[in-house]
């Protein structure tokens, strides 16, 4: 049975943070779509905060834990509903409940992370040193400012942080050809 609680002030000091388990590439996303969606079910008393750690870089954040997210909030049916009915959200981290029968999995019981595990992910993710990194995705144009393929413009296809790399189209000769570039030698066009 769902109760409505949209209207109740809920007691945010009893609410915990619980890992969520997202499709890769899709935590700004899911991010996003929650805050929205917990608004438009009317959960947003209840979820209270959602967050991807990461770490701190000069123009772009590296995910500490890539493929999941952090959600502050009081679970309960509502919330963990409006949680796992959100694109791209695969499931809570928990224990396995076990009332699959077969080789089907169990469903997943939400295990609330313990204080000690959210102040580790949170510090590891402030303690990390910045690398130089642009904040660049696939489609962004950019502009190659040092090497061969100097004044050349083109797009993004492929970025590869942990490498400072990206992959991107340039025009040459009249043809679009994929050539690696590193970070250091472009620039992002608005």
């Amino acid at each position: 049975m769902t109760t409505n609680h949209s209207s109740q002030k809920a007691n945010t000091s009893i609410a915990r943070w619980y890992a969520v388990q997202v499709a890769s590439s899709c935590e700004k996303k899911v991010k996003a779509t929650l805050e929205q969606r917990s608004v438009t079910l009317g959960v947003n008393n209840r979820i209270i905060e959602i967050e991807i750690p990461q770490t701190p870089g000069i123009k772009l954040k590296e995910k500490v834990f890539p493929g999941y997210v952090l959600v502050r909030m009081i679970l309960d049916e509502d919330t963990m509903m409006a949680v796992k009915s959100t694109p791209n959200v695969i499931n809570f981290v928990g224990a396995e409940d076990g009332r699959g029968s077969g080789r089907s999995r169990g469903h997943i019981k939400p295990r609330p992370l313990s204080r000690q595990e959210v102040n580790r992910i949170f510090k590891r993710a402030s303690e990390k040193k910045a690398v130089i990194k642009l904040d660049l995705e696939e489609k962004d144009r950019i502009i190659v400012t040092s090497g061969p393929f100097k004044d050349f413009q083109g797009e993004v296809i492929e970025v590869s942080g942990e490498r400072n790399k990206l992959k991107a189209l340039l025009s040459i000769f009249g043809r679009e050809t994929p050539v690696e570039l590193e970070f250091s030698q472009i620039n992002k066009q608005n």
